[in-house]
Formats: C-alpha cells, structure tokens, sequence
C-alpha cells in the first residue's frame, strides 16, 4: 500500500439521485487521494455504475457537489468540462474499440482529436503505450482480431495515451481467464507506481480486488457502508460485507400461497 498524499483528486459530498420517484444513491460521501487505488465493489444494482456515471459528469447533478482535480463538476461550461475530461482517462469493460478502425487507429485516436501532435510523434507515443501493455506489433490488426484479454489492454492503451492524472476503469477482470486478469492487476498496479496515476476500478472480483487496492469502497442499495483498507474490510462484522467476503447467496424464503397470490393479483 502506498502512503496516502492528502491531495484529493476526487471528492464526493452528500451526493443523492433519484430516476424517477426511484432514489438510487443515497448520501454518498467518498474521496479519493493522488497517486491512490481506490477500489470500489457491490452486487449487482447497488449503484455502482450510477455513481461512476455522475463523477464523470455524464448524469446531471442536482443534489449533492462532485469535485473532480479541485473543479466542481456541475459549474462547469461545457468547453471546461471538456478540458477536465482531457486530465481523465477511462477504461471501459468491453474495451469499446471501434471495429472499422486498426488497433493502432484506435490508440491514436485521442491525440488526433486532442492535441496538435506530428503524425510521428503520434505513432511513436502510440507504441510507447502498447509496449507497455505488452501488445507491441498489434498496431495493424483489427479489434476482431484481438482476444478478450488483449481488447481490454488495447482499450487500457488508449485510456491512457494521453498520461491522464486519473484514470477510470469499469470491471477489468470481467469475463477474463485467471492468468490474464492477474496481468491486468499487475498492469494497474504499474501505472499507479510509474506514471502516477489516480485510479478508480469498480469491479465485483474480490480476489483483483484484495491485490490492487490502497482502500475499498464498499456499496449496498445506494449506500455507501463502509470505505477503509484491505485489512479493515476483512475484519469487518457488517453482514452484507461478510455475505461478500464469503460469497453467501442472499436467500428469501419463498410462501408458496403469498406467491401465488401476488401473480394472480389484478
């Protein structure tokens, strides 16, 4: 673990959303230090995804404040939003390379739309980025050609070829073979330790987990229930974190009869 700069690149207070009458997130206070892994984990639907959505700004607050790199995300013109977006990589799930371009193409992509960059420098930036992520000579061949696990480092290469202060990255070890998504831990845990970078993973393996992360941020129905180190969420007593811990199903007793009723209720 590394020591925690008390620099934030990331803070969150009293954050609440609503999709309808429906509350999703609820008093979300969360912060997030320079040169920090912060890991975040919950089941399915307890707001994960959601909460990743409005600190990006891609959902519109109206309750609560988010501060991402000291700029609150919801005063922000949309010309400043898109220069803080600039300072922030993101790494999704599927890799979201776009299939008619090369991966090269794909690497390069954010530098042309960005920067003004020569076509060499560019290509020579590119490589540094794939070599990094072991996928050196890869620069010619087509997303479809790439496996599961080389589409999420092609996807990785691009996140960050632009050294982004804080990088974003949705599940990287979903649907990824053992060996591969220990590589993929070793490449987080690279680019926090050389690059310096900030890094936010939402994943639900709890193995990847336990291996990267400086603290966990531990999500249930929209709460937050508990954020502490490696060892703190291990020795917790809180139920829902031990059913977890201990991948216990969650059980509800089914009443025949109240079940019954319920699907025949007009």
């Amino acid at each position: 673990m590394v020591k925690r700069n008390t620099e934030n690149v990331l803070e969150v207070s009293e954050l609440n959303t609503w999709y309808g009458d429906r509350k999703i997130l609820s008093d979300i206070n969360l912060s997030v230090s320079r040169n920090e892994i912060m890991v975040i984990m919950g089941h399915s639907g307890s707001g994960k995804s959601t909460l990743l959505r409005y600190i990006l700004g891609l959902e519109k607050i109206k309750e609560g404040i988010i501060k991402l790199l000291n700029k609150e995300v919801a005063k922000l013109s949309k010309d400043e939003l898109y220069k803080l977006r600039k300072r922030i990589g993101v790494a999704f799930q599927s890799g979201a390379l776009f299939n008619s371009m090369t991966v090269g193409e794909n690497i390069e992509l954010p530098l042309h739309e960005n920067t003004d960059l020569d076509e060499n420098t560019i290509k020579i930036m590119s490589r540094i980025k794939l070599e990094l992520m072991q996928l050196s000579g890869t620069e010619s061949l087509m997303p479809a050609e790439l496996s599961g696990g080389m589409l999420k480092r092609a996807g990785l290469a691009r996140a960050v070829i632009m050294d982004p202060e804080l990088l974003f990255f949705d599940e990287p070890s979903a649907g990824l073979d053992p060996i591969t998504s220990a590589h993929l831990d070793n490449l987080i845990l690279q680019l926090r330790d050389t690059l310096n970078m900030s890094i936010i993973v939402v994943t639900h393996e709890l193995e990847s987990a336990f291996k990267i992360a400086d603290r966990i941020t531990i999500l249930d129905k929209g709460e937050i229930i508990l954020v502490g180190s490696k060892e703190v969420i291990k020795k917790s007593n809180d139920s829902r974190i031990i059913n977890m811990l201990e991948r216990r199903a969650i059980s509800n007793p089914l009443d025949a009869k109240d079940y019954l009723n319920r699907l025949t209720k007009k």
